[in-house]
């Protein structure tokens, strides 16, 4: 789960973009959904997840402010220029540095096509890289009951990330 957690947070760092001086633009309010494939190495263990979120843009600015506390982490670079967005990020977690780089492509602000490559050195959780490639697309209005940060996943169950 923790292995899980460091890559989701490297790929949504990439997606929404880390504020600086020229940041991405915001995205629509409302319901998103979410495709990702990510590749473990070793390996080559390939998972994939579809999900669904009701965003806000005060969801997404928690999010950015979140990204920025991350605990062992620091941005190395940054660059938003035309319709991407790059990063590269450096962590220490648990004695590991994990490196990661990644882009994500705006198309407007309905969708955001994103991948990142990350490596831990030493490895993590008997993880050498991993590569999570992400497609998120706006769907409309959240339906009635769901709130910004509520999260659905194919399953059915929803889960709340952000409590306002």
């Amino acid at each position: 789960m923790k292995k899980k957690l460091i890559c989701l947070s490297a790929t949504f760092l990439v997606s929404v973009g880390v504020a600086n001086a020229a940041d991405p633009p915001d995205m629509k309010e409302g319901l998103w959904s979410s495709h990702s494939t990510t590749i473990d190495q070793p390996g080559n263990k390939k998972s994939e997840a579809t999900r669904t979120i009701c965003r806000s843009h005060a969801y997404d600015q928690h999010v950015k402010d979140l990204a920025t506390k991350i605990p062992g982490c620091g941005k190395t670079a940054v660059n938003y220029q035309g319709s991407a967005f790059t990063s590269e990020l450096r962590c220490t977690v648990q004695g590991s540095v994990v490196d990661s780089k990644g882009t994500a492509v705006y198309q407007g602000d309905s969708a955001v096509h994103s991948e990142t490559h990350a490596t831990y050195t030493p490895a993590l959780y008997g993880m050498s890289e991993t590569t999570t490639i992400s497609d998120q697309k706006y769907l409309g209005s959240c339906p009635a009951g769901m709130q910004p940060g509520d999260m659905k996943n194919a399953d059915g169950q929803i889960s709340n990330m952000w409590k306002h």
